[in-house]
């Protein structure tokens, strides 16, 4: 009797589906991605951030700034106590590589003045993300959350973020009015009026929260004037910044010792922006 050969028409039938499982991809065939490692894997890391690690934060800013933001240390007669007052107390962190601050809190005769650095390194863990992407979206839900107005539109030229008499409402006619005045009346030098004027005004100008310029790769300030209970209102200024893939948060914050005197809004907003430059400036290195 003769016998059937089945063997030959298995190996042919296993041989085809074999090439159909390995055909290349010029014949229509799949590559295989599932290994990062093989030839047909085109995925590519994103770029790393600018920074690796972040600076000593208690020591990121320098004596002289400290005394123009913190007034009391320059009252202070004893060197000890103004040395402690200086050092500052680290914010408490569990990973330095990723987020250090520091904080100060001096009084003077007039005022308590609080001070707060905070450093942020943003990692992507993201590969279709950069560190630099992924800080960008980290600093927009920050400026979101701050709720700054919008820009005030002019009919004579581009959106404005000017003084206004409060820093979540547009100016009135009369305060306008009064700021011009002010204006006229100021030295033709620069310098300020030294009329008797009193810092504790409450028509002295005072800025809009709004988004600043020339300071790291964005940055916004905020400016709040705490009114609640009975006690003297405290004023606290932010100043945040982006710069790759770090973020900055500075909050300067000032309460008199006198209930009715008002911290002067510009002269507060003008040092959290000079402090804010200095930081971008030696990260910039």
């Amino acid at each position: 009797m003769q016998r059937r050969a089945y063997v030959p028409g298995v190996a042919a039938l296993l041989a085809a589906v074999l090439a159909g499982c390995t055909g290349s991809a010029d014949e229509g065939g799949r590559s295989d991605d599932s290994n990062p490692g093989s030839a047909g894997t085109a995925t590519q890391a994103a770029q790393p951030g600018k920074y690796a690690t972040l600076p000593e934060p208690c020591g990121a800013v320098d004596g002289r700034t400290l005394a123009e933001l913190l007034p009391g240390l320059g009252e202070m007669t004893d060197e000890t106590q103004r040395e402690t007052a200086r050092a500052g107390e680290a914010t408490l962190t569990y990973d330095t590589d990723r987020k250090v601050g520091c904080r100060w809190k001096v009084e003077s005769a007039e005022a308590t003045d609080h001070l707060l650095v905070d450093f942020e390194r943003v990692v992507s863990y993201d590969n279709a993300v950069s560190d630099d992407a992924q800080a960008e979206r980290l600093f927009a839900t920050k400026q979101a959350a701050a709720e700054l107005p919008e820009p005030e539109v002019t009919e004579s030229g581009p959106p404005t973020t000017g003084p206004s008499a409060d820093p979540s409402s547009p100016p009135s006619s009369s305060s306008s009015a009064s700021a011009a005045a002010s204006s006229s009346a100021s030295p033709s030098d620069g310098s300020s009026p030294s009329s008797g004027a009193s810092s504790s005004s409450t028509d002295a100008p005072v800025l809009r929260p709004r988004v600043l310029e020339g300071v790291g790769d964005e940055a916004f300030l905020d400016d709040e004037l705490d009114s609640s209970g009975s006690t003297a209102e405290q004023r606290t200024v932010t100043v945040a910044f982006r710069t790759s893939n770090v973020i900055v948060t500075i909050e300067y914050a000032e309460q008199p010792v006198t209930v009715g005197v008002v911290p002067d809004s510009e002269e507060m907003q003008d040092r959290a922006r000079r402090l804010a430059s200095e930081l971008a400036g030696s990260l910039g290195g």
